[in-house]
């Protein structure tokens, strides 16, 4: 999924997304599990918002995002110590390897086939220093069966203009996935004009047996629920690998 279509409106859309509190969150499992890490490769960094936190924590950050207008704004904020480039997760390769490579906001859960899943995986053990590690975030088998995503609404507005965003879903419990339609009304407050943009989001919710075999031959050492250091059976979880092995 590349988010160009309404990628003018996404960090308006997610201004209230607490990115410190995140960056705050990964950087405690990061010096937990890979102490003295210094380098972070973001795959899907969208507009750069948790590059901005990582930055003021001291990483140097490199940016890899399929839209090019995601990468676009990232670029254009300028963010100290942080670069971005566009391109497809499954099979960039970068000449570096980094301490820690993160894939935040469900980047993972985008990819619903095991080819795209296991292609993921490749490219953050490529990336990887020796005991470097992949952290990140996806959607969690246990908690979407027992809570069901309901519609949603969403109402956001700048000083030029107003958006509201109604999201719906469709599980697909054959094929793990599940379709979110959205549709985002863009209303111009000077000339009253409408933009209507929709998208559907396909989404694949993960179970840990089958994380554990895509991640090899890197090791998973931690699962927990998301912005916690322990797990129940939420919707989102905490996934953390590491690459005992260096790269093959």
């Amino acid at each position: 999924m590349v988010f160009n279509a309404y990628a003018a409106y996404y960090d308006l859309l997610y201004k209230e997304k607490d990115y410190k509190e995140e960056a705050a969150y990964i950087h405690r499992l990061i010096q937990q599990n890979c102490p003295g890490a210094k380098t972070i490769l973001e795959l899907g960094c969208g507009t750069g918002q948790h590059a901005i936190e990582f930055s003021r924590l001291g990483y140097q950050v490199v940016g890899v995002d399929l839209s090019a207008e995601m990468v676009a704004k990232a670029n254009g904020k300028n963010i100290s110590n942080a670069h971005f480039e566009c391109g497809d997760i499954r099979n960039v390769r970068l000449d570096a390897k980094y301490d820690v490579i993160v894939s935040l906001f469900h980047v993972m859960s985008y990819q619903t086939e095991n080819k795209d899943l296991s292609d993921v995986f490749k490219t953050a053990q490529k990336h990887l220093n020796p005991n470097g590690v992949f952290i990140f975030d996806c959607w969690y088998g246990p908690g979407f069966l027992t809570d069901l995503p309901a519609t949603r609404q969403k109402e956001i507005e700048s000083a030029n203009i107003h958006v509201h965003r109604t999201s719906t879903s469709q599980i697909d419990y054959h094929n793990n996935t599940v379709d979110v339609h959205f549709e985002v009304s863009v209303k111009h407050k000077e000339s009253k004009e409408e933009d209507i943009i929709r998208e559907t989001h396909k989404m694949r919710y993960l179970f840990i047996p089958e994380l554990h075999f895509f991640a090899e031959p890197m090791k998973l050492v931690g699962v927990y629920d998301w912005l916690s250091e322990e797990l129940t059976s939420p919707r989102y979880i905490t996934v953390i690998c590491k690459n005992d092995f260096g790269p093959k």
